[in-house]
């Protein structure tokens, strides 16, 4: 998870009304620049809200001394930011920058090496220089912290270079602001999926009717596909065209899907139907370790084609569906990441997928009696 820091030092809105919201907690630190808003933080902000002060001179430090948990001083103070650290334990002090050109570009990345805590504003809008600050701090062990001027752009921001800054610093616009900052910055990454050995038990022809090819934005490996399956209940890791065949050329982009009314999970907590999903969404890309991420859709080709369902069964007894166009060049993963061609499978066989703990209400899990057949 990444960190979200709300900056309240010149906000809008009434300081006071946004640490009123209820959620405010979900977030990891609270930045102001004034002795007076870090006094009066409310009752309802908890201890493990860092509250985090920006300070304009030396003299100011003090001050914030059993109230500050980070101390931000800016970088043209480099030469006593090493006795700061020392002086003032155990408030941790960080450096914040300012990149407008390449001079300070190069501070932020020593900053970023050797400081805990470094916070940049980038004056241009390109990612470049935050690329070159990520990659130069590789190996460190201090947080970089990136000001965003939005949502959108913190969402940007914590993916760069794969890896993303620690953290993302936000003024805020509105109240929501605040909520939707810790929601993406505390989204859950590359998680482990449970996957398990489910027994084909049928196979049958049902005629035509329309499947979607879920065509993304990032090149899938050859144990890796999506989740795809009739009931909410359980689905079929269902193969990315990464594999060579005859006739045509590999589309290392694409799962060919299934019927449109599919189920297929697009995060850790959200299934949709194939029929919903359109340009521009995310999916969630498994292999067969259960090792997942979010990847990008650029197309979803819909066509009339014929069909074929798959029936399986799990260990614990749970029913399993999967339609899927009726070709030999539509493939499901089986154990240790053997690729079968749908039209080839027979009763007995061994298929990789998921069983879901719940039912689904509009894609979200819930507890209640479902009956899917």
């Amino acid at each position: 998870m990444k960190l979200a820091w709300l900056d309240l030092k010149n906000t809008k809105e009434s300081t006071t009304q946004i640490l009123a919201q209820p959620n405010i907690n979900s977030l990891d630190g609270i930045v102001v620049d004034s002795l007076e808003s870090i006094q009066n933080f409310p009752p309802n902000v908890d201890s493990s809200v860092k509250r985090i002060a920006f300070v304009k001179d030396i003299e100011h430090i003090e001050k914030f001394a059993g109230l500050a948990n980070i101390i931000i001083v800016d970088a043209s103070w480099a030469q006593e930011i090493r006795d700061l650290k020392e002086k003032y334990q155990p408030m941790e002090i960080g450096v914040f920058v300012d990149v407008v050109d390449e001079h300070t570009l190069h501070i932020a990345c020593e900053s970023a090496k050797n400081e805990n805590w470094t916070v940049i504003y980038f004056k241009d809008p390109t990612k470049i220089p935050l690329e070159i600050v990520i990659a130069a701090a590789e190996n460190a062990n201090g947080k970089i912290i990136t000001v965003a001027k939005d949502i959108e752009e913190a969402e940007i921001i914590l993916g760069v270079l794969e890896k993303g800054s620690h953290g993302v610093m936000l003024a805020p616009t509105n109240l929501a602001d605040a909520v939707q900052l810790a929601t993406i910055c505390h989204r859950v990454r590359n998680v482990k999926i449970p996957l398990e050995e489910l027994e084909v038990t049928k196979i049958t022809h049902i005629g035509m009717g329309e499947r979607a090819c879920i065509d993304t934005c990032s090149y899938l490996k050859k144990d890796e596909g999506i989740l795809i399956g009739s009931f909410s209940r359980g689905m079929i890791l269902v193969s990315s065209e990464t594999h060579p065949l005859p006739y045509m050329p590999t589309r290392p982009f694409r799962v060919n899907a299934g019927a449109i009314h599919s189920y297929a999970v697009s995060n850790v907590t959200l299934t949709n139907y194939l029929s919903e999903l359109s340009c521009g969404d995310k999916i969630l890309a498994v292999d067969c370790e259960g090792n997942s991420r979010q990847v990008l859709i650029g197309r979803m080709k819909i066509e009339i084609r014929p069909l074929l369902s798959i029936d399986a069964v799990s260990k614990s007894g749970e029913t399993v569906n999967l339609i899927v166009q009726d070709d030999w060049h539509v493939r499901v993963l089986g154990p240790n990441g053997k690729v079968l061609n749908v039209t080839e499978l027979t009763p007995g066989e061994l298929l990789l997928g998921h069983i879901a703990p719940s039912g689904r209400h509009v894609g979200f899990p819930v507890q209640e009696y479902c009956l899917e057949k």
